[in-house]
């Protein structure tokens, strides 16, 4: 269950070195090895480096206190996007050191560079001199496109944002749960139009907060609540969950205003932590808990507890409904545990069909890629973002004809699961991940330190041709 942020303190940019700076000649470079944490340790004058070689894009920024929560949101510049430089939209939520300091941001985050990169790195042992110039200029290429934009406006929020989700249909209607113990419904489309209008740098003027009063404000819940989910199926229902267990469904109303029901959903014996509708039906949603149970709700059905899966051998932190196959649900444990249940199994009593220990410490956030069925990112209080393929199996000969082609020892743990693609780390008290719907590959991360937005190099996305 663990949501909240140590010590929040306002972010700070901070002057890091430029790819290939910080290196010197005279110093014999040793071969790259993998570190994990929780595992591996630092010795001493020992430091970490990011091998940009791994990423066709990465870039970190903040917008002033630390975020427990965003919503990237769905905008008008194309559906698939696969041409740098790319521009992204997003609403964050704040964890300020006083309550009267927090806000809902709106942020637009333009001219984000990169490269495609490929695969399997072109290396010839006799050329390694030659090689090491064309990186470097290819890295002087990127970084001549300059540091990305960032226009933010901010909008008073009473209390800690808990929870923020953008409506799917209408992604300038959001909603945000309070530590107060309120959720309320946001209209933010003046400042999305505000940032689309404007080029120009306004993170100067981050400071200046409006006030603007909401749609509509919710405080029936008995507690404050991190449970939140708009339905993908029907515009403007919702869902809330809060940390004494009660559940409210949301009905949309004529006039941007809502029937929240008075009666709650009750099934689970502890807080409900995450909640997610159905991708493919209008009435079915998924919650889990601390209980350690995942249940399935059908409002339709007299007693709309339709299912419950004892999911994990402890609190279930969060869930996330696979959008292109329907019956994967991915949940993320206090126990560090993330597992993939089969909703079509539920009945035969084991739904588990993957179950993954990689990770040491309490699961974050999952979400599973709106491009590939098979492809889910995790995040983590150990500090690390992780992409995973559940569709790959171990190739010793493929995995012996990549060593070759690289005519290097590969320095990869050899206890690493199979289906692990990527290891994002740098990040320090990781909360929240998303996939960008419209841009293939790229995923953004929220931290106690702030922002990251990275496209890993092997990442790779069924795009047709005559678009990549």
């Amino acid at each position: 269950m663990v949501r909240s942020l140590k010590n929040p303190k306002k972010a700070k940019r901070k002057n890091k070195a430029k790819k290939g700076e910080g290196s010197s000649d005279s110093v014999p470079s040793l071969p790259a090895k993998v570190w994990q944490p929780g595992v591996d340790k630092l010795e001493e004058g020992e430091e970490l480096q990011c091998d940009a070689s791994a990423y066709n894009s990465l870039h970190a920024f903040h917008i002033g206190w630390p975020c427990l929560s965003f919503d990237v949101l769905r905008d008008s510049l194309g559906l698939v996007r696969t041409e740098f430089p790319h521009s992204v939209y997003c609403v964050a939520g704040s964890q300020a050191e006083k309550s009267s300091w927090n806000s809902i941001g709106i942020f637009k985050l333009s001219k984000i560079s990169g490269k495609r990169r490929d695969l399997v790195p072109d290396k010839t042992g006799d050329d390694s001199d030659m090689d090491g110039d064309s990186s470097d200029s290819d890295e002087e290429e990127e970084a001549g496109s300059g540091t990305p934009v960032l226009l933010l406006r901010k909008v008073f929020h009473e209390g800690c944002v808990n929870r923020i989700r953008a409506m799917t249909q209408k992604p300038d209607i959001v909603a945000s749960w309070g530590d107060t113990g309120h959720v309320q419904v946001w209209d933010i489309s003046s400042h999305i139009n505000a940032l689309a209008e404007s080029e120009s740098d306004l993170s100067h003027g981050a400071s200046a907060v409006s006030s603007q009063a909401p749609l509509f404000k919710f405080g029936g819940h008995k507690d404050e609540g991190y449970a939140i989910d708009w339905s993908p199926r029907v515009p403007g229902k919702l869902v809330s969950g809060d940390c004494k267990n009660c559940i409210h469904l949301w009905e949309p109303t004529s006039g941007a205003t809502w029937n929240v029901g008075a009666k709650s959903y009750i099934g689970h014996t502890a807080s409900v932590e995450d909640l997610q509708w159905s991708p493919t039906e209008d009435t079915v949603f998924a919650s889990c808990s601390v209980d350690r149970n995942i249940i399935i709700w059908d409002t339709r059905m007299g007693n709309p507890l339709a299912a419950i899966i004892t999911a994990h051998k402890a609190d279930v932190n969060v869930i996330s409904w696979n959008k292109l196959a329907s019956c994967m649900l991915a949940s993320g444990s206090d126990d560090g545990t993330f597992s993939i249940q089969d909703l079509r199994m539920v009945k035969d009593g084991d739904s588990v069909v993957a179950h993954f220990d990689y990770h040491k410490h309490p699961i974050t956030s999952v979400e599973w890629s709106p491009h590939e069925a098979s492809t889910l990112a995790v995040s983590s209080s150990d500090n690390q973002l992780t992409i995973w393929d559940l569709s790959l199996e171990r190739d010793e000969e493929e995995e012996a004809e990549f060593k070759t082609k690289m005519k290097e020892q590969v320095n990869a743990p050899t206890d690493l699961p199979p289906q692990l693609l990527f290891v994002h780390q740098g990040q320090k008290d990781l909360k929240e991940l998303h996939w960008h719907s419209q841009i293939p590959g790229m995923v953004v991360s929220t931290a106690a330190d702030g922002f990251n937005i990275l496209m890993p190099s092997n990442i790779e996305t069924a795009i047709p041709a005559n678009v990549a």
